[in-house]
């Protein structure tokens, strides 16, 4: 964890890995992060039709992650920049879920939450209905928000913005959910003697905010908890009738990339994931109804899926080493490591000749520069 004080939050790393566990650890299914690495058309037309022969597969909502800065610095692109106006009281549009954050550290949540809260026909499920019979879920296209999620959405979607932030921070199992993704050595280097460092105009702070399509209006918003409301960023109905996923997508693709316009191009500090169908879903039909039609086995089709699908299960079992890995604390090693060195006599030497090789990179850097220049 990332402080010794049980009701703190940490900071958990932006990874789709890390975010999926998250969510399953909740007991919702039926859904993945995906990272997008641009926001051309092709890119964004995958998420829709990820592998041959899937049409329309779910897209819940986009997770941003940018550098925050301060909104009150001259010049700085910040929490009030998106250039767009909070909606508030019977300004905020029916039935969409959004919260305040008044929690550090509690923003990928937050942002996550609110994609998760907002999905369109989403199959909630609460304590008293054991005995109901189970909701279709359309072959994974329709996310299961699973039983903790379901109860929290249910007992706050009455509650205001700000009660609601309350709520999330105040919720013991999602608090612990996700500090179970924080570093171990962040407690390990803490001193709860000592006030946390505060972070400064000089240190770079990063921040979550969603983008979601409200199929109640037509119209996509963007969830920032550091702002009074949502924000509408635009519309994507059609004048023939209901917009599909790729409208929405491309009204929230601009969104982000005015934002991205804010900052210099040099600027490379930004993640943007989807919140898209479990891709094992999707195979899993496609492999279904290949049999269904008589193909074989050894048919060149299904030995595709069939790939597609193992190495899914691949990328899963990846995702939960990586996890592992994450929250095993290794600085008792590396301390240990740097001991034994010392008393074999050999740190020493190794430091100086670490110098002597950050030097000599130094060197040709400067010379790169200078040649730079002179050209």
């Amino acid at each position: 964890m990332a402080s010794a004080n049980g009701n703190d939050w940490c900071t958990i790393e932006s990874d789709p890995g890390v975010f999926t566990a998250l969510i399953e650890s909740f007991g919702t299914k039926n859904v993945e992060f995906s990272e997008l690495w641009s926001l051309d058309d092709d890119s964004l037309q995958l998420l829709v039709n990820p592998a041959e022969g899937v049409e329309n597969a779910a897209v819940h909502g986009l997770i941003f992650l940018f550098k925050w800065q301060n909104p009150n610095k001259e010049g700085q692109p910040g929490a009030e920049d998106s250039k767009g106006t909070a909606l508030t009281g019977d300004e905020a549009p029916a039935g969409l879920f959004f919260a305040r954050q008044v929690t550090h550290n509690a923003c990928a949540t937050q942002a996550i939450l609110s994609v998760l809260f907002n999905a369109p026909d989403s199959i909630i499920e609460v304590e008293d209905d054991k005995g109901e019979e189970k909701k279709e879920d359309d072959n994974g296209r329709k996310l299961v928000l699973g039983k903790i999620l379901s109860n929290f959405r249910s007992f706050t979607m009455s509650f205001d913005p700000e009660l609601r932030g309350e709520a999330i921070g105040s919720s013991d199992e999602i608090r612990v959910a996700h500090n179970s993704f924080g570093r171990a050595d962040d407690a390990f280097l803490s001193d709860p003697t000592k006030p946390k460092r505060v972070a400064t105009d000089d240190d770079d702070v990063f921040h979550f905010i969603a983008y979601v399509p409200h199929k109640e209006d037509g119209n996509v918003y963007e969830l920032d908890g550091l702002r009074a409301g949502p924000v509408r960023v635009g519309s994507y109905q059609k004048e023939e009738g209901e917009g599909g996923t790729m409208d929405w997508i491309k009204v929230a693709r601009d969104a982000v990339q005015k934002r991205l316009a804010n900052y210099s191009p040099t600027e490379i500090k930004f993640n943007l994931m989807a919140v898209v169908q479990d891709r094992r879903t999707f195979l899993n039909e496609r492999l279904n109804s290949l049999a269904a039609i008589g193909i074989e086995e050894s048919d060149p089709a299904m030995l595709n899926v069939r790939s597609e699908l193992h190495a899914e299960e691949e990328k899963r079992a990846k995702w939960t080493v990586e996890n592992e890995r994450r929250r095993f604390n290794y600085l008792p090693f590396c301390v240990d490591y740097l001991q034994c060195l010392a008393r074999s006599g050999k740190f020493e030497k190794l430091v100086g000749m670490a110098k002597e090789s950050h030097g000599e990179k130094r060197k040709r850097a400067e010379a790169w520069k200078k040649q730079q220049g002179a050209s």
